[in-house]
């Protein structure tokens, strides 16, 4: 069974605005389109599952000191979380 990935504190930014969240972040390089697919869940308030149920998809995702990277929501789980998914760079910088 693999390995639960450790929390990784971050900003959810979105129209300006910039939620506290915490990432469970996972990622491997893709051979078949040569890019790094990243992934996992966040944790946060309450407004950030708002987000999902109101139909918000793309946002971007900072870890400091990194440059924040665009990100999608997926869905809200039924605990709370959102799972959320990116391609490229992942939000705590190169992997």
């Amino acid at each position: 069974m693999p390995e639960e990935p450790q929390p990784v504190k971050a900003e959810l930014l979105v129209d300006g605005a910039a939620h506290a969240v915490e990432l469970h972040l996972t990622g491997h390089f893709q051979p078949l389109d040569g890019r790094y697919h990243w992934g996992g869940r966040m944790r946060g308030d309450a407004a950030v599952a708002a987000l999902v149920r109101a139909g918000r998809r793309d946002v971007r995702l900072r870890c400091a000191p990194a440059e924040p990277v665009p990100a999608r929501l997926l869905e809200v789980d039924p605990w709370g979380n959102v799972r959320f998914c990116g391609t490229g760079a992942p939000p705590h910088g190169a992997p």
